[in-house]
């Protein structure tokens, strides 16, 4: 098994949306890092001030699983889980993209 890195976009339809992903990226972004298997996660702002470029990287399909699941049950995940994302995943042994 290989490393697994997803890139692309969180995709804001609102100013709304856009605060509820600033107040819990914070805390995302800690318990992501935090994760046995991360080696590396970004979520900055970009130009447009409703989306977000988003670069994670795993060790391996296992680390990752694991970050999905935990994410998904997580406040922000809870919070976040109407928001448009435009991910691509490389690195997975199945279908790709999420």
């Amino acid at each position: 098994m290989g490393e697994v890195r997803l890139r692309g976009f969180l995709v804001c339809a609102s100013q709304y949306e856009a605060r509820i992903v600033a107040e819990h990226l914070p805390d995302h972004i800690a318990l992501t890092r935090a994760e046995p298997g991360c080696l590396s996660f970004e979520v900055t702002l970009t130009d447009d001030p409703l989306v977000w470029r988003v670069d994670e990287l795993f060790r391996d399909e296992t680390v990752f699983a694991a970050h999905q699941a935990r994410a998904a049950g997580s406040s922000w995940g809870r919070a976040t889980a109407g928001i448009e994302r435009r991910y691509s995943v490389d690195g997975l042994s199945g279908e790709e993209g999420l």
